[in-house]
C-alpha cells in the first residue's frame, strides 16, 4: 500500500515542466539510451516506460517524429565502451546515460548531448563545471546527496537494535560508492557501530563479502548503487536471506525482489524528468545551459514479508513513516 508521498528538494533548480508540443524541426529526430540494466529487466522497462511516456507527453513520439535506439547490459568498463560506440555510430541527438561509467563511455566516443542520471557528485568528478551551469554538452540528475549514505545506517540501527557491525556492499572503483562509504565510516560512531567494506565487483566477489559479513556477529548489509549491484540485486536478496542478514537498499526496487527495506530517490520520477530535458535539447536547447538536478522524491519501502521471515520486528514508528509497505 502506498503511503504519503516525501517530497524533498536536496538543492538544485527545479523542474522544468515539459513542453505540451514538440517542435518539428527536420523531421525523426534520434534519441540513445544507454543502460546497465539487462534487456527484460522488470526495472528496466518499468523506467523505459516512464521515459517513453514522458517524451510522448512532450511531443516526441516513437515511429512518428521520434526513434529510439537501446543498449542494454552495460556492466561494466569494456562493455560499456563497446556499446557506446555501436550508439555513436547511429549519430544520435541525445543520449541518456543511466550512471557515471555510461556518461564517459559515451564522452569518449561521441560529441552528441547527453542527459545522465546516477552520477552522485558531478563536480567532484569534473564531468561538469557547477550544478547551476554544467556547461559542455553534459546535464542530468543526480541521486541524492551522499548524506543519504547516514539514513541507511539510521534505518538499518532502527530496525535491528542490536546492530553491533555493518558490511557496506560497494564497489571500490566507484567514486559515488566511496562517498557513501565516507559519509557511513563518519555517521558509524553515533550508532556504536563497526563498519566494514563489502567488495561487489562481481558475482564471485558479492558472494565472499555477504558471507563474510554473515560471520560476523549482530552484523547487517548496506548495499549501496551501482550497475553491478542493480544487475546481480536478486542474488544479494536471495544471499541475505539464506543467512538471516538484515539488509538495506538504495532503490525501491530492492525491496520488490525480496529485500528488507530501502530509502532513496524515486527512479521513475527521474527518468519521467531526465525526459524532459532530452524533451527541451530535441527542441534545441543546449545541455550544458540546463542545471543538474537532484530528486524530489524519495521513497522509504519496508518489506514485512522479509521482516517475518528473517524474525525481525518492525517498529511501528517506522511503519507510520513508510511509503509503500509490502504485505
Amino acid at each position: 500500500m502506498r503511503r504519503r508521498a516525501f517530497i524533498t528538494l536536496l538543492g538544485g533548480a527545479a523542474a522544468w515542466p515539459l513542453a505540451a508540443h514538440a517542435q518539428q524541426t527536420g523531421g525523426m529526430r534520434r534519441v540513445s539510451v544507454l543502460t546497465s540494466n539487462i534487456e527484460g529487466d522488470l526495472e528496466g522497462q518499468a523506467r523505459m516506460t516512464a521515459f517513453r511516456e514522458a517524451l510522448e507527453k512532450a511531443g516526441w513520439v516513437e515511429g512518428r517524429n521520434l526513434r529510439l535506439d537501446f543498449r542494454f547490459g552495460a556492466s561494466d568498463a569494456v562493455q560499456a565502451r563497446v556499446l557506446a560506440m555501436e550508439l555513436a555510430n547511429l549519430a544520435p541527438d541525445v543520449v541518456l546515460a543511466s550512471n557515471q561509467p555510461l556518461l564517459e563511455a559515451m564522452r569518449l566516443v561521441s560529441n552528441a548531448s547527453v542527459v545522465f542520471l546516477g552520477v552522485s557528485d558531478p563536480v567532484e568528478q569534473r564531468l561538469i563545471e557547477s550544478l547551476a551551469r554544467p556547461g559542455g554538452q553534459i546535464t542530468g540528475f543526480t541521486p541524492g546527496e551522499f548524506s543519504t549514505a547516514a539514513k541507511w545506517l539510521e534505518l538499518l540501527k532502527e530496525i535491528t537494535p542490536g546492530l553491533r557491525r555493518a558490511t557496506v556492499l560497494m564497489t571500490v572503483t566507484n567514486a559515488s560508492n566511496t562517498g557513501h562509504f565516507r559519509v557511513i565510516e563518519q555517521a558509524a560512531p553515533t550508532f556504536g557501530i563497526e563498519v566494514l567494506k563489502g567488495d561487489a565487483d562481481s558475482a564471485g566477489s558479492i558472494v565472499q563479502a555477504i558471507d563474510a559479513a554473515a560471520r560476523q556477529p549482530n552484523g547487517g548489509l548496506i548495499v549501496t548503487a551501482n550497475p553491478i549491484t542493480s544487475v546481480h540485486r536478486e542474488q544479494i536478496v536471495a544471499l541475505a536471506a539464506q543467512h538471516r542478514l538484515p539488509a538495506v537498499y538504495p532503490f525501491r526496487y530492492f525491496v520488490a525482489s525480496g529485500g528488507l527495506l530501502s530509502y532513496g530517490a524515486d527512479t521513475l520520477d527521474l527518468y519521467r524528468r531526465a525526459a524532459g530535458y532530452v524533451a527541451r535539447i530535441l527542441q534545441g536547447a543546449k545541455a550544458g545551459d540546463l542545471p543538474v538536478q537532484q530528486p524530489t522524491k524519495f521513497e522509504l519501502v519496508v518489506n514485512l514479508r522479509t521482516a517475518k521471515a528473517l524474525g525481525t520486528g518492525v517498529p511501528s514508528a517506522l511503519l507510520a513513516r513508510a511509503d509503500e509497505v509490502i504485505e
